[in-house]
């Protein structure tokens, strides 16, 4: 079983499981495989012993791989433009035979659960997105959404922000370098210690401002030694503003991408925190010798604060893209966290 399929199936167990999952990865075919296993598990009628698969052979699943299930539908993308239409979603004159809504909005007949998957996600159209996301933010009891996409940047923020997102490719390890481990390290053993008044919240802003400068002024000296600038002595007025703003252009980029490296750190971490609070065994930790200060954390908020710790993540690395200063994006998520 995947870390994901794991992740999915103690979170049923425990009645923990959330309403909506973002699954990513870089094979489609297997994200759709991956979503019809986990439908038919939830409405097998003859699990195995565990009960952490299904049995591929009862009346429930056979009809999941059929595609006749009744309480299971997959909406993929339509039309020319390969979009998903409102028209998959809600009742219009042109709508297909079946629709999303007739799926969210009826009562269970054949299982336990309904199931809606929803392939491509980042191709709904904006009338689409806009009727999907009314269900999204109200969704009945006992229905789950599956929306899988390979390009999970394209996945519009409103509908992101409101699904927990699982990474089906590999295991979905977070490689850290000493520098971004040893970090993580203190970070972890901040929050972990006691819970937060908003002081230490801003010990915990303060360790993460002092090494991104750190990681600035590396970036600039490395990439300051190699530039032109520091090779020729004599240079024209025009051609060295050009090369002075191909410097700090490239000097953007790479501080960006390594500030990114800090905050999926930082994420991976919040989500041992959100498995440990759902009950998953430590061994689908990414940061194994982070666990006791994991744990700590874990024990005393709520499933619903662990969750949320990852949606304020995602929306930090989003704003950082874009014209709002650094300092105050970061300040704003660190006082949003909940330890």
């Amino acid at each position: 079983m995947t870390d994901a399929a794991g992740i999915l199936q103690r979170s049923m167990e425990r009645n923990r499981l959330g309403h909506a999952y973002l699954l990513t990865g870089q094979d489609l075919a297997a994200l759709e495989g991956f979503a019809r296993n986990l439908a038919k598990t939830l409405n097998c009628l003859q699990p195995p012993l565990g009960g952490d698969d299904c049995c591929d052979d009862c009346v429930s699943c056979h009809k999941v791989d059929a595609g006749n299930h009744a309480d299971i539908m997959a909406i993929r993308p339509e039309s020319k433009l390969r979009q998903i239409r409102i028209a998959q979603i809600t009742r219009r004159n042109n709508s297909p035979p079946r629709v999303l809504h007739d799926l969210v909005y009826t009562t269970a007949t054949e299982g336990q659960w309904k199931v809606a998957i929803l392939t491509a996600v980042d191709r709904l159209n904006k009338d689409a997105a806009n009727a999907f996301l009314k269900t999204l933010e109200e969704p009945p009891e006992r229905t789950l959404f599956l929306l899988l996409t390979t390009e999970s940047e394209r996945v519009l923020d409103t509908i992101r922000s409101r699904c927990l997102r699982l990474n089906c490719a590999g295991d979905g390890s977070v490689p850290l370098n000493p520098d971004e481990e040893a970090w993580l390290e203190e970070f972890a053993e901040l929050a972990g210690s006691s819970p937060l008044d908003v002081p230490g919240r801003y010990r915990l802003l303060g360790t993460l401002l002092a090494r991104l400068a750190e990681v600035k002024k590396a970036v600039e000296m490395e990439l300051g030694e190699s530039s032109p600038l520091e090779q020729h002595d004599e240079i024209p007025p025009e051609l060295r503003d050009q090369w002075e703003a191909e410097l700090n252009a490239a000097v953007e980029a790479e501080y960006r991408h390594r500030r990114a490296a800090y905050l999926v750190a930082l994420q991976g971490w919040l989500r041992d925190i959100w498995l440990l609070n759902a009950g998953v065994a430590e061994d689908l930790a990414l940061f194994p010798k982070l666990t006791q200060a994991a744990r700590s954390v874990a024990d005393r908020i709520s499933p619903r604060d662990a969750a949320a710790n990852l949606a304020i993540m995602e929306q930090t690395q989003r704003t950082l893209h874009t014209t709002v200063q650094e300092t105050l994006i970061l300040e704003v998520g660190m006082l949003k966290l909940k330890l």
